[in-house]
């Protein structure tokens, strides 16, 4: 990635912080469970908290995985396992659809929260799909700049794309989870739902093909 956000990259981080944040695999339907069980708002807020430091824990933990293989291996390297994992989890997802952690329960503290958080990010390989972001989107600048770029300038960009796809996930999440604590309750959600994993589940495989072919 160089040392500039390019335009793409930077719609790309914002873009898919609003997917996370609309799928309630990432959390937000846990939030509103909380605040529903104690009967404040204030609860939906204390939970999204941890819930989005362990997204981002997992997502910051991949985009380091990436940037020290292109180091080690080279970035086409990187960019051919890297869509290969894509396509393949993907896949993995049509087939198990519901294949992520269960064993937190309702009466958890915050590092909990942040653990069961980190877990599902990475089960639903959320971490994965920031492989394009950061290649940059261009082979030759994602291949230049990190092999040639200094330090400052590959951490400065990818700590921004990190933070703008946190700080669109979160507020998304955020108006979702209070949305729907206030006017609409849980109810809906068993009524009309929308099986996000196999959106998901073709994000990933659509993704891995985009790596691929550029």
């Amino acid at each position: 990635m160089s040392g500039y956000m390019p335009g793409p990259t930077l719609i790309a981080a914002i873009g898919l912080g609003v997917y996370h944040g609309i799928n309630p695999a990432m959390g937000w339907l846990f939030a509103v469970s909380f605040g529903l069980q104690r009967q404040r708002v204030s609860a939906v807020f204390a939970a999204l908290v941890p819930i989005v430091a362990g997204h981002a824990i997992s997502v910051a933990a991949f985009v380091l995985l990436f940037l020290g293989g292109g180091l080690v291996t080279g970035h086409g390297v990187v960019r051919l396992i890297g869509a290969i994992a894509l396509i393949g989890f993907g896949l993995f997802k049509f087939v198990r659809p519901r294949a992520h952690p269960r064993w937190v329960g309702m009466n958890v503290r915050g590092r909990d929260l942040v653990l069961w958080s980190f877990l599902m990010a990475t089960a639903h390989g959320a971490g994965l799909m920031f492989l394009p972001i950061v290649l940059g989107m261009s082979p030759d600048a994602g291949v230049h700049s990190h092999a040639h770029g200094g330090a400052a300038a590959v951490t400065m960009t990818d700590v921004t794309a990190v933070l703008l796809h946190m700080g669109a996930m979160l507020t998304v999440m955020a108006f979702l989870a209070v949305v729907v604590y206030a006017r609409v309750g849980l109810a809906i959600l068993r009524r009309a739902w929308i099986n996000a994993d196999a959106f998901w589940a073709a994000a990933l495989v659509l993704t891995g093909v985009f790596t691929l072919l550029t």
